[in-house]
């Protein structure tokens, strides 16, 4: 055992050799550089080293122990990649745009292989320096304009964030670096930042004013210091203001004064303000930002209040807490503005009179001295006193006595001041006072006599005295001032009075006063005058003032004062002369004579309030007066002869009757009665007692109809009379006979009772309520009349009279009463018996259903029952066969539809003769209808030409049978020069009338139509005969002439209503648009047919075939005329269906026509064929009844031009020797007629 382990051991110590020798034999991987530190800028580059010696392992790159893998390009790390040369041995670490996320601990590894171990280098830092961001401020934003304060400490915090390494900060004013900063250093936003704010202590001045205040912030990394700065503005107190433009030590008063105020410097600039004596006088003030100054003007006007004045100006801005003031006092020189005299410079002559000379304040004061004329006066007393603003007043006082030769001189008081040559005076004119020397008066001669109402003048005159007299006219003792002219002259004074004379002048005393200084008497004139006047009043006395009727009264008339006296007194009542005494005369005033009589009267209630006159009058003088007296006579109530018996009033209205009643005292008792009962008016809501005694009523009612009494009362006594009340009112129809029944040809009676008042004869109109408003004259009908009663008689009744009939009873009072009607006029059945109505075409095959329709018009209700080849139908039975028939009815007004409906229809059980019987309590009628296969169409009939022209010409005919199918039609025409018949197919298609355009003028054209369905042609129309027309005129007189509608007859009826014309127009429009849509749909239709061939029979199965139910005119309505009825038929169309819109349907369509041209080619051309005809609107045929024929009739023997090849080609539809066959064109909206192949099986009908 101890063998085999030393064996073990010695082989192991082999391998060991073995080994050491291959390593020494393989050189070592070693690194020839290892990475170092490194430092980048953030954004640059950055590049570790790692080269290798005996490179024989994989290099790869450590960061911060993740394995960068030893690919060039590094997976998830875009910007690092490997710069290597295996070569040399260089596999550098390159990281673009360095980030702060690249600052790491980098390695450099190198694998093992099987010639080397791995190797790993030395652990490096890559280190990315960050510049400083952008500092910030926190009290202010950045670029700013903080405002401070001069000598204020402030403190400014200035901040930078994430910076490596930490940023510096420092802060400058203007070019100036400020030093007052601490600093101090956190952590950033990541462990690797560092953010660094300073703080700054700052106390500006006012030099350090708008500078910029900047934060620099730099570190190794950035070249250039990052900023933030803002502006300072330093606001800092102004300098003391200056005042300039006060040089010298006084200014005169009335000078212009004009000083400046300048303060320098300052933020803000100063504002100025102006004051004097402390009040502000001016606010004004400008800046001059430029200079750094601001400047204030202030112009004065120098008055004497300025004296010591003090003027000041002030400075201010928001730093000062008190303005900055510089001032001035004024020293004003000023002359008083005014001299006055205080005193009465007036008196009497040898008396003193003493006056006062005054002047207003000067700088400085001034002396006075009086004048008298050219002669200097000595003053009594003269005194100076201070005033207001520094002046100085002086006053002088003189005494003087006046004798009459001064009167007039002028006094003067003269102020003055030889220093500064000054003088003014102030003047007053002495009045000496001394009393008139004479006074008389120029009058007319005293034996002059002047009537009342004369103008006469009156002149006083004076002369002397001063002042001069005042002249003053009396009368008696009283001032006359009216009419007073006063006048002077030198030292004569005048005063004229115009006077006119009344009956109080007569002999009064006029007196002429000349007044002169108040202690001298006045001297006198008087003078008196004559004057005739006319008694200037009258008065009239009674002897009782209230008298009764029979009773007799005296009244005594006076009349006033008149000279010469009275000639006579006159009595008047009534403008009648009344029987007095003589009159009587005395002595009354103004020198005159009163004139008196009497009169006696015996008195009525008539006289009450009646005037006596009483008339004086002067012969001599043609004047007199008059007076009156108002009788006052105690009666009473009396009725006036003009007091209305009869009121007339309408209901519903209110009204007065009328009270004339006259009574004394007038203070009546009224008391109104009706139908024996005191109609009570206090309180009452209908009844009102008005002034006069006249009773209003309001409210009428035909109930207050009747006879009112009155009553009258006062202390006289009482009466009484009555009134007729006549209430009108508005009819009102109590009865009329609705319905009124009448046979056909019998007599009808409608009568129409009505309550009115009054009752006027032409109080009744009847109208008859229909769409065809006719007069009851043309209608032959009678109108009676009888109060109450109005009547409406018809004889021969027919039954254009049915219908509705209006009452109006209108008699002047609105509203007028209104009822209708109905005159139901009854007759027996009248089926509709056109052609195309007797025959129905239903496909035999068991599948299809048609329908029978029989209608009929009849009063009252008609009743339908059918038969088939002459057996009556028991529609009730339950036979198979009958089972199929189904009958039912309609009833629109008098118009009755009965249909018979057969389901399944057979060829061999239902192709028969259907009897409709229409039955009603009056008569019967029938129809015979036949039940037929499909089959080609009737030919058309009753073709006509309703209008020519010289290019165009108008048909119409009446639709044949249509076959139980859609039929179309074709118009055919020829004329002379054309070598065969032209065709041209009807738009719309099923129009019964068309217009041919473009023919030409003065020529024969033969024209016809034939009709056209699925299944094949008809015949043309009237037998193939044709019509022969001949257009009008020459081409050149009408080739500018448009188709003419041919008139219609004037309307007999009034015109429509406008509401009705309206809605007329609205169904027309309506009507167009439904039928292009039809025509729409049709073109539609026909695509679909194209698609559908295997299903077109299981559509067609399920409809029912209304074969001859036809368009009907709307004729229903009650009374009026049967329209005439279509002869043609229309599948699928609807039992209701009208006429009109047929009608409307042709009207509204005008589209270029499509011809045939038979056996005819371009070299054919030159034979005159018309161009393309253009459509004219179809006209209904109603529209041209009345119209001659404008055609004659063809027959083809007389024209065998036509004949030889017309009769052929209408028999045989070949083509006529020597010609082509005909093309057919149609215009595209015929294309939805089946052609034969397109036929569905059960519309092809059966052979029976």
């Amino acid at each position: 055992m101890v063998s085999w382990g030393l064996g073990i051991l010695l082989i192991r110590l082999l391998l060991n050799l073995i080994n050491q020798g291959c390593y020494a034999e393989n050189l070592q991987q070693a690194f020839r550089v290892e990475p170092d530190n490194v430092t980048v800028h953030e954004g640059k580059t950055a590049l570790l080293r790692c080269e290798v010696d005996n490179l024989s392992g994989i290099v790869q790159w450590v960061k911060d122990g993740l394995l960068l893998g030893p690919n060039q390009d590094i997976p998830r790390f875009p910007r690092y990649s490997m710069v290597r040369d295996p070569s040399q041995g260089k596999f550098n670490l390159q990281i673009t745009r360095s980030q702060l996320e690249d600052d790491a601990m980098y390695e450099c590894q190198v694998g093992p292989s099987e010639k080397s171990r791995g190797i790993i280098s030395r652990s490096v830092l890559l280190s990315v320096l960050i510049p400083p961001k952008r500092p910030l401020i926190r009290e202010y934003p950045a670029n700013s304009t903080v405002t401070w304060v001069a000598g204020m400490e402030y403190t400014v915090h200035c901040q930078v964030e994430d910076a490596r390494p930490a940023a510096e900060i420092t802060f400058r004013s203007g070019d100036k670096e400020v030093t007052d900063v601490s600093s101090s250093i956190q952590p950033g936003s990541n462990d690797k930042l560092f953010s660094t704010e300073a703080m700054l202590r700052i106390t500006p001045q006012s030099s350090d004013n708008r500078q910029r205040l900047t934060c620099a912030a730099s570190n190794p990394v950035a070249l250039i210091p990052v900023v933030v700065s803002f502006t300072m503005n330093i606001l800092f107190p102004p300098q003391p203001p200056v005042i300039r433009g006060y040089d010298g030590p006084t200014v005169k008063a009335k000078d212009k004064l004009e000083l400046t105020c300048i303060s320098l410097s300052g933020n803000p600039l100063a504002t100025l303000q102006w004051l004097k004596n402390d009040e502000v006088i001016s606010t004004n003030w400008e800046t001059d930002a430029a200079g750094q100054l601001s400047r204030s003007s202030l112009s004065l006007s120098i008055t004497a209040e300025d004296n010591m004045a003090t003027i000041s100006c002030q400075a201010l801005n928001q730093v000062l807490p008190l303005p900055l003031q510089a001032s001035i006092t004024l020293h004003v020189v000023f002359l008083p503005e005014q001299v006055k005299i205080i005193g009465s410079s007036s008196t009497e002559e040898n008396k003193e009179v003493s006056l006062s000379c005054s002047t207003s304040a000067s700088n400085p004061p001034v002396l006075l001295r009086w004048w008298l004329g050219w002669k200097e006066l000595s003053a009594t007393e003269v005194t100076v006193s201070e005033a207001a603003h520094g002046g100085m007043i002086t006053v002088s006082n003189i005494t003087y006595t006046a004798r009459r030769e001064d009167n007039g001189l002028s006094l003067i008081c003269e102020a003055f001041n030889e220093a500064i040559l000054y003088a003014k005076t102030a003047t007053v004119t002495l009045r000496v006072q001394y009393p008139p020397q004479k006074i008389w008066i120029d009058v007319p001669p005293p034996e002059t006599c002047f009537r009342a109402g004369t103008v006469v003048k009156l002149t006083c005159f004076a002369s002397g005295g001063h002042p001069l007299p005042r002249l003053e006219w009396y009368k008696e003792s009283k001032v006359v001032r009216d009419g007073t002219t006063p006048g002077s002259s030198g030292n004569i004074v005048s005063k004229e009075l115009l006077l006119t004379t009344t009956a109080s002048d007569n002999m009064a005393a006029y007196y002429c006063k000349a007044f002169g200084s108040s202690r001298t008497p006045a001297l006198t004139a008087e003078t008196r005058l004559h004057v005739q006047f006319p008694p200037l009043s009258a008065n009239i006395t009674v002897t009782a003032k209230e008298v009764r009727p029979g009773q007799s009264v005296t009244l005594h008339c006076k009349s006033g004062s008149s000279n010469p006296p009275v000639s006579s007194l006159t009595w008047l009542k009534d403008g009648k002369r009344l029987k007095a005494t003589n009159p009587e005369q005395k002595k009354a005033e103004f020198g005159g004579f009163s004139t008196s009589g009497k009169v006696t009267l015996v008195v009525s209630s008539a006289d009450h309030g009646m005037r006596v006159e009483c008339h004086a009058y002067s012969s001599v003088l043609s004047e007199g007066v008059n007076t009156f007296y108002k009788l006052t006579v105690l009666f009473p109530p009396e009725f006036s002869s003009e007091q209305p018996l009869v009121v007339q009033a309408v209901e519903h209205g209110a009204v007065q009757l009328p009270l004339l009643v006259s009574a004394n005292p007038p203070d009546i008792t009224y008391r109104w009665s009706f139908l024996g009962e005191v109609l009570l008016t206090e309180g009452s809501p209908r009844y009102h007692l008005r002034d006069g005694g006249s009773l209003e009523i309001w409210n009428l009612t035909r109930a207050d109809a009747g006879m009112y009494k009155i009553y009258c009362e006062n202390p006289e006594g009482h009466n009484e009379t009555a009134l007729l009340l006549d209430v009108q009112y508005s009819p009102s129809i109590r009865s009329i006979g609705d319905p009124t029944y009448v046979d056909l040809g019998g007599t009808a009676e409608i009568e129409c009772q009505v309550d009115a008042n009054p009752t006027p004869a032409n109080m009744f109109q009847w109208r008859w309520l229909n769409d065809l408003e006719q007069s009851l004259e043309e209608l032959g009908i009678e109108l009676q009349s009888d109060g109450l009663v109005g009547r409406l008689r018809v004889q021969e009744a027919k039954r254009a009279h049915a219908g509705l009939y209006e009452c109006q009873a209108d008699n002047g009072i609105s509203p007028a009463a209104r009822s209708s009607a109905r005159l139901i006029v009854r007759y027996p059945p009248e089926i509709i018996k056109s052609p195309g109505l007797r025959k129905v075409a239903a496909s035999g095959d068991g599948r299809s259903q048609a329908a029978l329709q029989c209608r009929a018009q009849g009063v009252p209700t008609v009743h339908f029952s059918w038969a088939k080849n002459g057996v009556s139908l028991d529609l009730q039975s339950e036979s198979s066969q009958v089972n199929r028939y189904t009958a039912a009815a309609e009833h629109e007004g008098s118009l009755h539809t009965g249909t018979l409906t057969i389901a399944n229809v057979s060829a061999v059980l239902d192709y028969a003769t259907f009897t409709c019987t229409a039955s009603n309590e009056l008569g019967t009628d029938t129809l015979d209808i036949q039940l037929l296969s499909t089959s080609r169409p009737d030919p058309p009939s009753g073709l006509k030409v309703v209008g020519v022209a010289h290019n165009w010409l108008a048909l119409e005919w009446s639709p044949g049978f249509d076959g139980g199918l859609q039929q179309s039609f074709r118009v055919r025409y020829h004329w002379p020069a054309a070598p065969s018949f032209r065709y041209v197919d009807v738009f719309p298609p099923q129009s019964p009338a068309f217009t041919l355009m473009g023919l030409r003028p003065n020529t024969i054209y033969n024209v016809s139509v034939n009709a056209r369905n699925a299944l094949g042609e008809s015949d043309f129309a009237d037998g193939g005969a044709g019509l022969s027309v001949t257009t009008t005129g020459s081409e050149e007189e009408t080739i500018d002439r448009e188709p003419k509608t041919p008139s219609l007859p004037e309307p007999v009826s009034p015109l429509l209503p406008l509401p009705l014309v309206g809605l007329l127009s609205a169904l027309g429009v309506l009507l167009i648009v439904s039928n292009l849509s039809f025509l729409g749909c049709l073109l539609c239709r026909r695509q679909v047919r194209t698609l559908k061939v295997d299903g077109t029979q299981e559509e067609v199965k399920g409809k029912v075939r209304f074969g001859n139910n036809y368009a009907v005119s709307k004729w229903l309505k009650l009374g009026t005329r049967p329209a005439q009825l279509e002869e043609h038929s229309s599948e699928g169309s609807s039992p209701k269906t009208t006429s009109t819109s047929s009608e409307a349907t042709a009207r509204g369509w005008s589209q270029p026509g499509h011809h045939t041209d038979s056996e005819m080619d371009a070299s054919v051309t030159g034979l005159g064929s018309p161009g393309q005809h253009e459509y004219e609107e179809v006209r209904l045929p109603r529209q041209y009844e009345e119209m001659k024929p404008l055609y004659e009739r063809w027959y083809p023997q007389e024209e065998p031009w036509i004949y030889e090849y017309a009769g052929d080609y209408q028999r045989s539809r070949k083509p006529v020797d020597g010609y082509a066959e005909v093309t057919q064109v149609y215009d595209p909206v015929a294309d939805f007629l089946l052609l034969d192949g397109e036929l569905p099986f059960e519309q092809r009908g059966e052979l029976v």
